[in-house]
């Protein structure tokens, strides 16, 4: 089952992201009240998305050096739960 979300503030001429599935626990199970609901999502095209808290500011002031932030790009905070239940439904490759 393909799941299709439409994000707030998405341009439309990038398009619809789909979604295959959620890797690791439920998302109901990890939401308080519809919020705080961390996830790992597969993607159609194989890759995947991660729904978190936002801390790209603070992040950007304590990268190491290497790293970057580009312009279309956030740093996102996964509870270490969400990553590990997910580990299992990781592809080796």
């Amino acid at each position: 089952m393909l799941i299709s979300i439409l994000l707030p503030g998405l341009d439309l001429t990038e398009g619809f992201f789909m979604f295959v599935r959620r890797l690791g626990q439920n998302g109901t199970s990890q939401c308080v009240h519809g919020h705080h609901c961390a996830q790992i999502l597969e993607m159609v095209d194989g890759s995947f998305a991660v729904v978190g808290e936002i801390i790209t500011d603070a992040a950007a002031r304590a990268l190491p050096p290497g790293p970057g932030i580009g312009p279309k790009e956030g740093v996102v905070k996964v509870p270490r739960a969400v990553i590990i239940a997910a580990r299992p439904e990781l592809p080796a490759v």
